[in-house]
C-alpha cells in the first residue's frame, strides 16, 4: 500500500520551493525543473492540476511561472492527497468485487477503524507551512 503517490510526492516538492521563495517570487517550470529533479512532463501536469485546483496562480508570457494562491499554513498534505489520489481511505474491505457481508459486524474494521482516524487526523495537521518548519531545523 502506497499513501502518498509520484504524483502527491512532486506537488509538495514544487509547492514548497515555491512557497520559500521570499516576496512572493514567480517561479518558472524551467526552474522548478533544473531544482527539483522533476521530470517537466510530470512537473507541467502537476502545476495545471494544482492551478486548476485554485493552490497556485499561472502567470504567462516572458517572466512566467507560478506563485502560491493560498498561504503555505492553508495547503494540508490531505487536501493534495485528494486532489491527486482521490478519497483516502485506508479501509476498504472487499469480498469478490462486491462489499464484505460482514463489513458491519467485522472486529478488525472496527479495530481498523480506529486507526484509520487516528492516520487522517494527524495526516491533517501537516501542512506545507509545517513542512518547511520541519526542514528548517
Amino acid at each position: 500500500m502506497k499513501l502518498i503517490t509520484r504524483n502527491t510526492d512532486y506537488a509538495i516538492r514544487a509547492l514548497c520551493y515555491i512557497a520559500r521563495q521570499e516576496k512572493k517570487e514567480i517561479v518558472s517550470v524551467t526552474r522548478l525543473n533544473k531544482v527539483l529533479k522533476i521530470p517537466r512532463p510530470f512537473l507541467r501536469k502537476i502545476l495545471q492540476i494544482l492551478n486548476q485546483s485554485g493552490l497556485i496562480h499561472s502567470y504567462k508570457g516572458m517572466g512566467g511561472g507560478f506563485s502560491l494562491a493560498k498561504a503555505p499554513k492553508n495547503i494540508s498534505l490531505t487536501a493534495l492527497m485528494q486532489i491527486f489520489q482521490g478519497p483516502i481511505r485506508l479501509n476498504e474491505c472487499f469480498f469478490k468485487k462486491s462489499i464484505c457481508p460482514h463489513i458491519k459486524t467485522c472486529i478488525l474494521r472496527k479495530k481498523i477503524t480506529g486507526i484509520e482516524n487516528y492516520v487522517l487526523q494527524e495526516l491533517k495537521s501537516i501542512t506545507i507551512a509545517t513542512l518547511l518548519e520541519e526542514q528548517e531545523t
